[in-house]
């Protein structure tokens, strides 16, 4: 524990046991006690980071991947990104995943927003990027990432997240601070 002081609300932590640590994922349980003394045991999921980009082209549009996921067993648009490499720079992962995942190298890459997809369960940084226009390698998109790839107009961004065809936090975090930037002229 640190020697400032516990704040009212802080729950105390007693102990964490590891239930599965492996490559990409450590598994345990947290024996926490709330504020008001009530003591239970939490999951908790810590896992690496990952980076992904809002490739945005001159014609507001942005490059998506349609993929399956068989944890949701849906179809869905996703933003191209994945997990940071141990060490690597986040924006360098975040090239390299674009590059390797569609076939498109981003010309440019600034931060735009960075996340955790569920405080209370998991530990995760998830790091945006946006990056203005992309050139074609001559790649073939990866077949084990994507069935295809498509432009989706912003305009239409709104109602693929309406209609759940993009639900991921990564996507849907990322797409939303484009279109705020849009809406606020910072674009």
């Amino acid at each position: 524990m640190s020697t400032e002081a516990r704040r009212a609300s802080e729950w105390t932590i007693h102990g964490e046991r590891i239930v599965d640590d492996s490559r990409r994922a450590v598994l345990s349980i947290a024996d926490v006690e709330l504020p008001d003394g009530v003591r239970f045991e939490q999951y908790v999921l810590r896992v690496p980071a990952a980076a992904m980009v809002v490739v945005l082209d001159d014609a507001e549009r942005v490059l998506m991947m349609w993929r399956h996921r068989f944890i949701l067993d849906r179809w869905v648009w996703e933003l191209p990104g994945g997990y940071l490499d141990p060490d690597e720079d986040p924006a360098v992962c975040a090239a390299r995943e674009v590059e390797e995942e569609t076939g498109w190298r981003p010309r440019s890459i600034e931060p735009l927003v960075t996340f955790q997809p569920m405080v209370g369960t998991i530990d995760q940084a998830n790091i945006v990027y946006l990056a203005r226009g992309a050139d074609p390698t001559g790649a073939a998109p990866d077949v084990n990432e994507t069935e295809r790839l498509g432009w989706i107009p912003l305009a239409e961004i709104e109602q693929h997240m309406h209609e759940g065809r993009i639900v991921g936090a990564g996507s849907v975090a990322g797409l939303l601070a484009v279109l705020l930037r849009r809406a606020t002229g910072t674009l």
